[in-house]
């Protein structure tokens, strides 16, 4: 497949009248926040100078569309110049590339939010990470478990019984308390400003034998728990790290270039919200250097708790973000196809281009590369608020 998806499919199928945000790196300037317009990209410096600053108005949707209807705001960049150069692996350092739509907000996940992700979990935890013992361990809880989960609401009384049950039956995990229990899993997936956008090199760690792609649906969430927008993410996950020991889970989601979120944040109007959400199938395809071919798909309609429900045990009285979030949903994929041999399951290795769509929301595509050989993550919040400073926009 080509470097990059073209334009037209990596943006929204109804791109014309979406309102989409994003963040582009100009190389005499740096991070600039942008909206897509008419084929350009244009500043919104005058709006915000960060995308958790946009997020934090009371109307960023009106406030995007009055800056386009200025005559003031720049166009600052071609789109389909600047999506073919995001591509990292051709990258022309003197031009500009798109950076995840993110900035000040945290990063967080959701874990066991789907009852097929919830078996893998347990397999990896039954098989100690080891890839070869998954398929034997795959058919024993099959066995056991079934599809009695598919129906069980989490927290509810039915899933206290189901729990007492799988006690008993010396089935219990401590993702089954987590995927059908009251509490939902919620993680930190990267450091502020450490997520990498569309076309980038996506990291895994070199001594990972076990790992996938995890396609995901990321909301842009406010200081005060609005849900305000959406955008595609990969949380790259390590299973052979994480199935060795849950206390890994650290380990295995968060190295260098581990979270990729991207190509835009499509703001919440009229056209696009929550509703949407809740019915997006998100695809997966991974294609390897040997030729190799992966394709998947992940639909929010079987996400066992409501992505409303996830904002709220992500943020609230308990949990206080006074620049936002990113709160990645979960998937219900996880790769068993066998890639090296027979029993050996799914697994990246480096190379492998990863194309995460949805109709909705377009497309992000990132190359993997180990986390130690992916570009050095070296633009933090300080680097950020001199930047800002340094341009008198802050």
């Amino acid at each position: 497949m080509t470097s990059m998806p073209s334009t037209d499919l990596s943006l929204p199928r109804d791109a014309e009248r979406a309102t989409l945000v994003g963040r582009l790196w100009l190389p005499d300037l740096g991070p600039v926040l942008v909206a897509v317009h008419e084929g350009g990209l244009h500043d919104l410096s005058r709006v915000a100078p960060t995308m958790s600053q946009l997020l934090e108005l009371d109307d960023p949707v009106g406030a995007v569309r009055e800056a386009l209807r200025d005559e003031r705001t720049l166009r600052v960049a071609a789109l389909d110049a600047v999506l073919a150069n995001s591509d990292e692996s051709a990258r022309n350092a003197q031009h500009g590339w798109l950076l995840a739509p993110c900035d000040l907000q945290a990063v967080k996940a959701s874990g066991v939010t789907f009852v097929a992700s919830l078996l893998e979990r347990v397999i990896e935890e039954q098989s100690r990470g080891d890839a070869s013992r998954a398929e034997a361990t795959r058919a024993a809880l099959s066995g056991v478990l079934g599809d009695n989960l598919a129906g069980v609401v989490p927290g509810s009384a039915q899933a206290a019984k189901v729990k007492q049950v799988l006690i008993a039956q010396g089935a219990w995990s401590q993702y089954l308390e987590v995927g059908i229990g009251p509490d939902a899993e919620i993680f930190t997936k990267a450091p502020v400003l450490a997520a990498v956008g569309t076309g980038a090199d996506a990291g895994i760690h070199s001594g990972s034998v076990w790992n996938n792609p995890e396609p995901e649906v990321v909301l842009a969430v406010d200081s005060r728990g609005r849900t305000l927008g959406a955008a595609l993410g990969n949380d790259v996950n390590l299973r052979d790290f994480e199935g060795r020991s849950a206390l890994l889970l650290g380990k295995a989601k968060d190295n260098n270039a581990s979270c990729a979120i991207g190509p835009f944040i499509r703001l919440f109007d009229e056209h696009f919200g929550i509703e949407e959400v809740r019915r997006i199938t998100v695809a997966l395809r991974v294609d390897g250097p040997e030729g190799f071919v992966l394709e998947g798909s992940s639909s929010l309609a079987k996400i066992s708790r409501d992505p409303l429900d996830l904002v709220s045990q992500a943020i609230g009285p308990h949990h206080a973000y006074p620049d936002g979030l990113m709160l990645f949903l979960g998937t219900m994929f996880a790769p068993t196809q066998d890639r090296h041999g027979p029993g050996q399951g799914f697994t990246h290795v480096v190379g492998d281009r990863v194309t995460i769509s949805a109709p909705e929301l377009g497309a992000l595509h990132n190359r993997i590369v180990h986390s130690d050989q992916a570009a050095r993550w070296s633009f933090g919040i300080g680097a950020l608020m001199r930047n800002l400073a340094g341009r008198g926009i802050i």
